[in-house]
């Protein structure tokens, strides 16, 4: 493997823990070494394309990252339940207030229909609801 491919891959395994821990505090501990035989199998390109230029970038944080992915799943609609459950947390985790993530649900029915704005606002605050209780 190339330098400069084995930094990309150091550089993107950092940048991911970093993620991870900002996503999903409980995971800081995550072992990710058994990635590392996965990774150099794939090319180069390929790498470059999913780590080097979109999830390594350094235009926006972590809870910006997370709140554009909800605005895209909650566009999808039902299909995407699982995921908007799951971005709905982390962006909470990772800073993102109920207002902020109530703000890009509702931007999105102009593009995803009412439908799915308000079925992704019920699973948002069945989401803050959850974490409230937990908290106490």
């Amino acid at each position: 493997m190339n330098d400069p491919f084995a930094q990309m891959i150091r550089q993107m395994m950092e940048s991911s823990q970093a993620m991870l821990r900002a996503f999903n505090p409980a995971m800081e501990k995550a072992n990710v070494a058994p990635f590392d035989k996965a990774f150099p199998t794939l090319p180069a390109d390929l790498m470059e394309m999913w780590f080097g230029r979109t999830f390594n970038r350094e235009g926006l944080d972590a809870k910006t990252r997370l709140l554009v992915t909800l605005a895209a799943l909650t566009v999808l609609g039902a299909q995407a339940e699982p995921q908007i459950r799951l971005t709905v947390r982390h962006a909470r985790e990772a800073g993102a207030s109920e207002l902020e993530i109530a703000e890009v649900i509702w931007q999105m029915s102009m593009f995803g229909g009412l439908p799915a704005m308000q079925r992704a606002l019920e699973i948002a605050q069945g989401i803050f609801a959850e974490m409230k209780e937990t908290d106490e």
